[in-house]
């Protein structure tokens, strides 16, 4: 498994609408993949492989690149930089965080933490209260000389290192780099298989807060069929009922059926459902009450398309301790790559 593809995915800044280094990346690991490869305008990077007979179905595989960060709203006369969130954060897990402040002259490290008396001086009310998101801060260490660095609309992320623990994959941005991982890792275990499909990779931007690039980028190729590509919970930890654990992790990938964004083909679903089966592939059916993935902006894109969600069960989402099996991403690319190799 390619470890070291997903740590650079990972480590590497870029929330929605500040995607290009991410973009950057993938770029260069797909040269001579495909048969084109092009930025649209929202900056989703769209890859194409061609059939080799007329009239084949187009598939397209939709994997965002944006992970949840911030933009700074604000800098106070003193240097404090207030931010705005692109993407879901619960507050309860941004206290004294690590932050990558990314600006176009450069990337400076600094720290999060919310305004109020520490915890030496505060009352006890005081300490029960859960900041809202827009009462952080981020302290650069340099005063004043943040105003000659950063600009309102420069972009933070979380500054976190990917790790390896036992038979798991640890980072912020899993969500959704592990997409962007298999969106490589596919095509690379395929080799000249499945020609008889066009297959196209959407690396769609701005997915965190609405699908944005996914809808642009699927009223562009107009598939016959949506892969949506990207993790999903795996809430089986304590202090969650079983029964919204989602998913749980190494029992295989996601067979993602519904959540609030679309309701996936049924016959599709099954088909995938029957090869996995006939591969011995661990699958689990899954799915969610509310949020959202790009396989809906496939499915709904100009006639529409017939879609389905390939995911990920993800432990301590959008956070930066996001969490996955081995196992479960390597049924992930199999049971994808078996998908396409069919036609």
């Amino acid at each position: 498994m390619n470890a070291d593809l997903l740590k650079r995915l990972c480590e590497t800044p870029g929330v929605p609408g500040h995607e290009h280094r991410v973009r950057d990346l993938i770029t260069a690991e797909v040269e001579d993949m495909f048969d084109e490869v092009r930025v649209d305008t929202l900056g989703s990077l769209l890859c194409r492989r061609d059939a080799n007979k007329a009239d084949a179905p187009k598939i397209m595989l939709l994997c965002h690149m944006d992970e949840i960060g911030f933009l700074v709203s604000h800098i106070s006369k003193e240097g404090y930089l207030y931010l705005q969130p692109v993407g879901g954060f619960d507050p309860r897990n941004l206290f004294s965080r690590r932050v990558l402040v990314c600006t176009d002259d450069g990337d400076f490290k600094g720290v999060m933490n919310p305004g109020g008396k520490p915890i030496h001086i505060s009352a006890p009310e005081d300490r029960k209260k859960v900041p809202q998101v827009g009462e952080f801060f981020v302290d650069l260490g340099m005063g004043k000389a943040a105003h000659d660095v950063v600009k309102v609309g420069d972009f933070v992320v979380m500054d976190e290192p990917f790790m390896e623990i036992g038979e798991k994959y640890v980072s912020k941005a899993l969500d959704n780099r592990i997409a962007c991982w298999l969106g490589i890792e596919v095509m690379r275990k395929l080799g000249d298989a499945g020609r008889g499909a066009e297959i196209h990779v959407a690396f769609t931007t701005q997915e965190e807060v609405g699908l944005r690039g996914a809808r642009t980028a699927a009223y562009a190729v107009r598939p016959d069929i949506g892969l949506g590509i990207d993790v999903t919970l795996s809430c089986d930890t304590p202090g969650i009922p079983e029964k919204d654990a989602t998913t749980k992790q190494g029992e295989g990938f996601g067979l993602h059926v519904r959540d609030s964004s679309f309701i996936a083909d049924k016959a599709l679903v099954k088909d995938i459902e029957q090869l996995a089966i006939k591969n011995g592939i661990p699958y689990q059916r899954t799915m969610l009450a509310s949020g959202g993935q790009d396989g809906a902006a496939a499915q709904q894109a100009a006639a529409g398309a017939r879609a389905v969600g390939i995911t990920v069960g993800t432990r301590y989402i959008h956070t930066v301790t996001e969490m996955i099996h081995k196992t479960d991403l390597q049924a992930a690319l199999d049971i994808t790559s078996a998908y396409l190799a069919e036609y």
